[in-house]
């Protein structure tokens, strides 16, 4: 896989989607939706960046993002509730092994969407992107230890425990325990 590959297919980031969901650009008119899980401290517990402060934050932050799809180097959707029309959280990758064909995913989602198994649903189109048309060898995702909600969505999705780091990333200034799991192309085809 190369590099130039990837970004080309997320200049133009392609639209996913499922029973439920549509994967989807994020635009600044999402702005409200992303703030309303994004401002939470209980949302942010186990991720690694701090809740946003304030709407024009997240506004910024969506300007951002906007430039980075521009280029190619943004891997994340908005994850949008066909029901609603409200985006409910993002999903997508947060970086490329490209010599080794390894992707890695991440994904958050607004605590009044969880238990609907609407991440299980997004992670799952994402992780089928990722081996079908991306051609990956490799899908891993990380947590931080405490995360047990993640952890059950990688389980359900077929992914393997691979181990934890102790400690072994300073994240708003404590020292976190970092686990892994992962699935391979062939496993995925077999499921």
């Amino acid at each position: 896989m190369k590099k130039e590959s990837i970004y080309k297919i997320f200049s133009r980031i392609p639209t996913l989607e499922t029973e439920r969901l549509i994967l989807r650009k994020m635009l600044i008119s999402d702005k409200e939706d992303i703030y309303a899980y994004s401002c939470r401290a209980d949302v942010t517990e186990h991720l690694t960046w701090m809740p946003h402060a304030n709407m024009e934050y997240t506004q910024d932050y969506l300007r951002y993002i906007g430039q980075r799809y521009s280029v190619g180097d943004y891997f994340d959707w908005a994850v949008v509730e066909k029901a609603s029309g409200r985006v409910i959280g993002s999903c997508g990758f947060t970086r490329f092994d490209y010599p080794n064909d390894v992707g890695e995913i991440g994904y958050v989602f607004h605590p009044d969407f969880c238990g609907k198994g609407y991440a299980t649903e997004a992670v799952r189109e994402v992780i089928r992107f990722g081996f079908v048309a991306l051609k990956l060898h490799r899908i891993e995702a990380r947590y931080l230890k405490g995360n047990d909600r993640s952890v059950r969505v990688m389980e359900r999705l077929g992914m393997q425990y691979e181990g934890e780091r102790r400690e072994a990333m300073l994240v708003k200034g404590s020292y976190r325990t970092v686990g892994t799991y992962s699935i391979l192309a062939g496993e995925y085809q077999k499921q």
